[in-house]
């Protein structure tokens, strides 16, 4: 049987209450996930035959009639669990419908009615919330006439949807809308648009805490937690306030080298945590603090370097290596030594298991973050410029001297400034990094990335004088 839904749960105030919540609750491969994305309008959520591919909340704002509401996709619901993990994602169902304003009980149309759905109508009776059912997969004539043996479930008024297709989902999500509260504040059509919130990814190899810290930050469950390598599989969007700055919290999937994964649900969930680098701003990536720094680790750190991402290194299980006599200073120094190119990333030590060094770890994040989207004037910016000239000069190009004019900043998250010169081929690779490295000093930019660009600028023509135009000498020949 399936357990009885709590009364009380914290996860009634584990989001912003400004959005009504709507969840889709149903047995595994009924077709939740593709029924989230097609209501989402993109594959957010994992989508595979295999079934229980979904097992933590996936969470997306959406629209529908110009109602904006918040849409939970969940694990499936299983009348028996095998083990922790399987105990972890029926717990999480769980808090989705605790906290759901609506929900939407999926029935799978093609497989026919089983005896877990009439166990599911009875706890979700329990809910007093409003349940719309809806029959999915019924996508073709002949599947049709499948709905009417769920009739026997005692239910008024049942859905016929195809979720692949888009077949009946109008109707469902008209009447589902009519249920939900008006938004307090609606967007007119000049309003100002909003910035995108701060996105913080958390990322790394399976099993190093992930999730763990997730929890840790969140206060809650909001991510499965297992042993078992590979148990996030979805991208898990969470909203979070980093020291008064609200953001969105993504954890991600265990990024393993493709050589070593052959299963093809873990291939598309590397393949989003690696989006999740090209969508995020902060990057938290986290290292096996017994393992240390493998090769995979620099992979992925160089994919977020070439993007220009804000990073923060985290060691995670620190409280294990200090209890085996580890050192802060010296492990340090080797993870410089084996990650030459991020010496200028800071470094956390933590143990997301007992919360030690997580607070910290956010002061550092934040200050990274404001470093990130620092806006240095162009007075300030040229005043450091002149003085980083003058303490080193650039070398000469093919026997000649490269020129700085001025800089100007061009943008932001990362900070990126243009120098104008004479010769931009001439700045070497290597004043380049000694051009970034004080510019971090001089300019407050300590830990952040910065990128440069050089643009042409001609010298302005010397205005010389001709001695056999001047007006005397003329005059002076015509007396002659």
């Amino acid at each position: 049987m399936i357990r009885s839904l709590p009364k009380f749960s914290p996860a009634a105030r584990e989001l912003p209450r400004n959005l009504p919540i709507v969840a889709i609750v149903g047995r595994p491969n009924v077709g939740k996930s593709t029924f989230f994305n097609r209501l989402v309008g993109e594959r957010r959520a994992i989508v595979d035959d295999l079934p229980g591919v979904t097992r933590d909340r996936n969470y997306a704002e959406t629209v529908w009639s110009g109602r904006r509401f918040l849409l939970v996709d969940t694990g499936g619901l299983e009348s028996e669990t095998h083990g922790k993990l399987e105990e972890n994602v029926q717990a999480q169902s769980h808090l989705a419908v605790a906290e759901a304003d609506v929900i939407m009980f999926l029935l799978d149309g093609k497989g026919g009615l089983n005896p877990l759905d009439e166990e599911a109508l009875g706890w979700l009776r329990q809910t007093e919330k409003p349940v719309f059912f809806a029959v999915n997969k019924l996508d073709s004539r002949q599947r049709e006439n499948n709905l009417y043996e769920f009739y026997a479930l005692g239910l008024d008024k049942l859905y016929s949807i195809s979720a692949e297709h888009g077949l009946g989902v109008p109707d469902l999500m008209d009447d589902v809308v009519k249920h939900l509260a008006p938004n307090i504040v609606e967007e007119a059509e000049d309003a100002v648009k909003v910035h995108a919130p701060l996105r913080v990814a958390i990322v790394g190899r399976p099993n190093v805490g992930k999730s763990t810290l997730t929890n840790r930050l969140l206060g809650f469950e909001r991510s499965v937690v297992d042993s078992t390598p590979g148990t996030t599989r979805d991208a898990v969007d969470t909203p979070f306030n980093l020291r008064g700055e609200d953001c969105v919290l993504v954890d991600t999937a265990g990024i393993r080298r493709k050589a070593r994964i052959d299963d093809r649900i873990e291939r598309f969930s590397v393949s989003r945590s690696l989006n999740e680098v090209d969508r995020g701003d902060l990057i938290i990536h986290i290292i096996d603090g017994p393992e240390n720094v493998t090769d995979q680790d620099a992979q992925i750190l160089s994919y977020a370097v070439q993007r220009g991402k804000a990073i923060l290194l985290v060691v995670n299980k620190w409280d294990i290596v200090r209890d085996t006599g580890g050192d802060v200073d010296k492990y340090r120094e080797e993870i410089h030594y084996r990650l030459a190119f991020l010496e200028y990333v800071p470094i956390a030590f933590i143990s997301a298991a007992t919360g030690f060094g997580v607070r910290k770890m956010l002061e550092t994040a934040a200050r990274l973050v404001q470093a990130y989207r620092r806006k240095v004037s162009t007075s300030a910016l040229n005043n450091a410029l002149q003085k980083i000239v003058q303490a080193h000069t650039v070398p000469l190009f093919r026997n000649h001297p490269v020129k700085f004019y001025y800089g100007t900043q061009t943008g932001v998250a990362p900070p990126t400034f243009t120098f104008f010169v004479n010769k931009p081929d001439g700045i070497l690779e290597s004043y380049q990094k000694y051009l970034v490295g004080q510019l971090r000093q001089q300019l407050g930019l300590i830990n952040a990335p910065i990128r440069l660009h050089f643009r042409a600028r001609r010298e302005p023509p010397t205005v010389v004088k001709r001695r056999g135009n001047s007006p005397s000498r003329s005059r002076k020949r015509a007396n002659d």
